[in-house]
């Protein structure tokens, strides 16, 4: 009996090799299974958004998680648009991958907006706001803002008792309905220099708030993980033009510049915040498209760390890892600023010394990079998940960052 079992658990355990080993190993591109092994990176790839329909993953900065209550599964928010064109908000377990509905008619809702500690995900239809709990999927109308102004909120604060947000002077939707490219009215809009306001709305009394106006374009507004008073804003318009971080105290309205360019042609940006708060990160060129750098600004002390890039690992968007040990990258194809010759690829990025090593997860060669694909870590630290149209249509995908033993020893 003993022999036999032994025999059994032996036979069950060379099929669970023999499964890992035959998943496919396929070239990432059209028509792929729920799950493949990236055949240029060795990597395992899963599509997390399997309900019908082109689905969208939050922005790069925006958190779109929500931790697991017991041991049920963290959730991932998304936005999903069917074949009628009816936009809806979807939560996707990552440990079981079922997915669910949040909202019955979401279509126009714009907000990429979770408040984690109260399981809710904000957002915006007209001059409406609105919250839907993750759970339970009861929606509430959260406050209406004035008419006429195009406010629209961006994010909230980190006790989740205030959204942040922007309007501008009518000169700016004008542009917009004009030059509908972002070829076109970016720098339209920059020189205009068209009144903007930055503002909250306080979730307990109500009232909303002017914070700060400056007669020049005002966004990419977020609120620090940590500390509920400290929201970042950038000065948009052409990055070599601009010294584009800057961040407001609610408390006492003081202003502070995270960082001044130091020499012709330096540019800065797509800035976000690592995960304690403390830091504000940012791709920095010196100059524009020759030298690469992910650069971080201490919030209290000015100190900046750098670490160098390779051309062909730059990438539109960054993002760190839950413990900040760890960076990741979405590349660009060779019509970006870097003009990388090989740099549509999902990235790793290691700190070793001064510089980022980079690892390549997925090719993403049938990629289109009009949609961008917006990089983020996992809760649990183990995938980076991202958004892309090689199969035709947006999806969103997971990445293993480490390969199992079967394959490492398969690629040997």
């Amino acid at each position: 009996m003993k022999q036999a079992l032994t025999l059994l658990a032996a036979a069950i355990f060379a099929f669970g090799v023999y499964t890992a080993q035959a998943q496919q190993q396929l070239e990432t591109g059209k028509n792929m299974p729920n799950e493949w092994i990236d055949k240029d990176t060795g990597h395992k790839v899963i599509k997390l958004t399997r309900n019908p329909g082109s689905n969208r993953s939050f922005y790069f900065h925006n958190n779109p998680f929500l931790k697991q209550q017991k041991q049920e599964g963290d959730k991932m928010v998304y936005y999903n648009t069917d074949a009628s064109g009816k936009t809806n908000l979807y939560a996707v377990n990552l440990k079981t991958l079922k997915t669910e509905q949040l909202t019955k008619d979401a279509t126009g809702a714009k907000g990429e907006i979770l408040a984690p500690k109260h399981r809710e995900v904000f957002y915006q239809r007209n001059d409406s706001i609105f919250a839907t709990h993750v759970d339970n999927k009861n929606t509430r109308l959260v406050f209406v803002l004035p008419a006429g102004k195009g406010a629209s909120i961006s994010t909230i604060n980190a006790d989740e008792t205030v959204l942040g947000g922007s309007y501008a002077g009518p000169e700016k939707a004008e542009i917009y309905a004009k030059y509908p490219e972002k070829s076109d009215y970016f720098s339209r809009i920059f020189e205009a220099k068209i009144p903007h306001t930055l503002f909250t709305v306080n979730l307990k009394t109500g009232e909303m708030k002017d914070i700060h106006q400056e007669n020049t374009w005002l966004g990419h507004i977020q609120f620090s993980p940590t500390d509920p008073n400290l929201l970042m804003f950038c000065h948009e318009g052409p990055w070599h033009k601009v010294d584009r971080i800057w961040t407001i105290n609610l408390k006492n309205n003081e202003v502070k510049k995270m960082h001044t360019r130091t020499m012709d042609m330096e540019i800065a940006g797509h800035e976000f915040f690592s995960r304690d708060g403390k830091t504000i990160w940012f791709d920095q060129q010196k100059p524009k498209g020759e030298t690469f750098f992910l650069t971080g600004t201490d919030i209290a002390t000015g100190k900046q760390t750098t670490y160098k890039l390779d051309r062909n690992a730059w990438s539109i968007h960054f993002n760190i890892s839950p413990d900040q040990k760890l960076f990741a990258g979405d590349g660009g194809d060779p019509g970006q600023v870097a003009k990388a010759p090989d740099g549509m690829w999902i990235y790793l990025l290691r700190p070793e010394g001064d510089r980022l090593k980079p690892t390549r997860l997925v090719n993403m060669k049938n990629h289109g990079y009009k949609l961008e694909p917006n990089v983020h870590f996992s809760p649990d630290g183990k995938w980076i998940i991202f958004r892309a149209n090689f199969e035709g249509e947006s999806q969103v995908y997971a990445v293993e960052i480490e390969k199992s033993k079967n394959r490492k020893a398969a690629q040997k």
